[in-house]
C-alpha cells in the first residue's frame, strides 16, 4: 500500500521555511523554560506531596487553589483529575517532603482544614462524616451508644461504621450528599446521633502519596543520565554504521524534538513525570528509527546516482522513502492520539509527549536531519575539501572503499 507514488517534492528547497517553524517553537520553548514557567517537574523528580480530592459536583480548580492559599499552603498546584470519566477529582501537589507517617496525617489533615475553611467553625465544631476515619467514626458511636446496646457493642458498631464506609466510599463513590444518603443503611436513631456530632462536606480525600527530596534528586539525575547515555549510543551506532555527520545529525535532530517537546510541557505548564520521562526516550528512539530509514536510501541512491550531487540524492531518497513514513507515522499517531484523548489523567502527559513527538520527530526526520548532511557538504567543498563520503559495508561485515559525491 502506498499514498504517494513517484513524488517529486522540492524538500530542500523548502529548508528555510523549515528552519524558521523550528526556531519559532524551540525559542518558545526556551523562553518558557528560562523565564517564565521553567521545567515543570512533577513530584516525582522535586519531591511533595500529592493530595488526591474528590466533590460531589464539578470543582473550580482556580477556586480551589485560591482556597488552600489562603490557608496558608504555598507554592500548591491543582489541576482536575480524571476528566474523561467525569468523576469530579483534583489533584492537588504540596511542597510537604517528610516521608514518615506521621508527614503523610500532617498533609492530609492541612488539606482537609484548607477545603473546609470555616465550614467546621459554621456547624459548630462538628467532625466531616465524608472524611472521617473509621477508628473515630467507631468510637463515637460506642460514646454515644444511640442503639443502647449492652451486649458485644464494640462489634455491632464496628459493622455500622463499616456499613456507613461501604455507603459512602462503594455506593456514593466517595462523597455523601447528605445525612439522607444513609437511610435505610442504618438505624434512624444512629442517624439522628451523627447529625449531633457530624457533618456532611461537599469533598473527601481520596488518597495522600509523598516522595521525599532526595529520592526526587536521584530520579532527576537518572533521568538526565539515561537520555544523555541514548543520545551517545545513538551517535555511536550512526557513526559506525555510516560516518559521524550522520550519528551528529540524528543526534542534533534528536535534540530538537526533545527541546521542543518539553518546551510544549513548559508552554503549557503541564508537570513532567517518570512516564513523560519514558515517552521522551520513546520518542528519540521513534525519530531515529525515521531518520535512520531516510539515511539507509540516501546510502543506497549514491551508489546508483555517483555523479548526482547529494542534495539531489538526499531529495530523491525522501520522496522514496515518504509513503512508507506517512504509513508508519500515521498509525503511530492515530494510536497515540486515541491514548491521549481517552486514557484518562493518568497517561495524559504521556500520550501528549508522544502526540507531540511523533509529529516532530516525523517533520525533523525530513526538514532536520537530511539538510544537515547538505549543508556540511556544502561546507567541505566551500572550503576545498572533499565531499563526504558513505561506507558501503558489504554481507561479511567488511567496509568496501568508499564512494565520493560530486559536489
Amino acid at each position: 500500500m502506498e499514498f504517494f507514488r513517484n513524488t517529486n517534492i522540492d524538500f530542500l528547497g523548502k529548508k528555510w521555511y523549515f528552519l524558521a517553524f523550528s526556531l519559532i517553537f524551540s525559542v518558545a520553548g526556551l523562553g518558557s523554560m528560562l523565564f517564565w514557567h521553567g521545567i515543570p517537574l512533577g513530584v516525582d523528580f522535586r519531591g511533595g506531596t500529592l493530595v488526591y480530592v474528590k466533590y460531589s459536583h464539578t470543582p473550580d480548580a482556580a477556586a480551589i487553589h485560591d482556597q488552600i492559599e489562603r490557608a496558608g499552603l504555598k507554592n500548591t498546584r491543582v489541576q482536575a483529575y480524571d476528566q474523561t470519566r467525569n468523576s469530579n477529582e483534583v489533584l492537588i501537589s504540596l511542597d510537604i517532603q517528610q516521608t514518615s507517617e506521621q508527614s503523610l496525617d500532617n498533609g492530609k489533615t492541612q488539606i482537609i482544614q484548607a477545603l473546609e475553611g470555616n465550614a467546621s467553625a459554621a456547624h459548630g465544631g462538628k467532625i466531616d462524616l465524608n472524611n472521617a476515619s473509621p477508628q473515630a467514626l467507631t468510637g463515637y458511636l460506642l460514646d454515644k451508644n444511640p442503639l443502647h446496646l449492652e451486649a458485644d457493642a464494640n462489634a455491632r458498631y464496628t459493622a455500622i461504621t463499616q456499613a456507613i464506609l461501604d455507603q459512602r466510599d462503594k455506593v456514593k463513590s466517595g462523597v455523601l450528599g447528605s445525612m439522607d444518603d444513609l437511610k435505610g443503611v442504618v438505624d434512624p436513631a444512629v442517624t439522628a446521633s451523627l447529625n449531633d456530632g457530624y457533618f456532611v462536606s461537599d469533598f473527601s480525600i481520596r488518597n495522600v502519596e509523598i516522595v521525599g527530596a532526595q529520592v526526587g534528586s536521584q530520579l532527576r539525575k537518572q533521568a538526565l543520565l539515561a537520555t544523555l547515555y541514548s543520545l551517545a549510543g545513538m551517535l555511536v551506532y550512526l557513526g559506525f554504521r555510516f560516518e559521524w555527520i550522520y550519528g551528529v545529525a540524528a543526534v542534533l535532530t534528536v535534540f530538537h524534538d526533545t527541546l521542543i517537546t518539553v518546551g510544549a510541557f513548559s508552554l503549557l505548564n503541564w508537570e513532567i513525570s517518570l512516564t513523560v520521562i519514558a515517552a521522551i526516550l520513546t520518542l528519540i528512539g521513534y525519530s531515529n528509527n525515521d531518520t535512520i530509514v531516510v539515511f539507509d536510501r540516501i546510502r543506497e541512491n549514491i551508489k546508483l546516482l555517483r555523479r548526482d550531487k547529494l542534495s539531489d540524492i538526499v531529495n530523491k531518497s525522501i520522496n522514496q522513502t515518504l509513503s512508507r513514513t506517512i504509513l508508519t507515522a500515521g498509525l503511530t499517531f492515530l494510536t497515540v492520539l486515541a491514548l491521549f484523548l481517552f486514557g484518562g489523567e493518568v497517561l495524559h502527559g504521556f500520550s501528549f509527549a508522544l502526540v507531540i513527538g511523533i509529529l516532530i520527530g516525523t517533520y525533523s526526520s525530513i526538514a532536520i536531519a537530511a539538510p544537515i548532511l547538505v549543508a556540511y557538504q556544502e561546507w567541505r567543498t566551500g572550503r576545498g575539501q572533499q565531499a563526504i563520503a558513505m561506507p558501503v559495508r558489504g554481507n561479511a561485515g567488511q567496509a568496501q572503499p568508499k564512494e565520493k559525491v560530486k559536489a
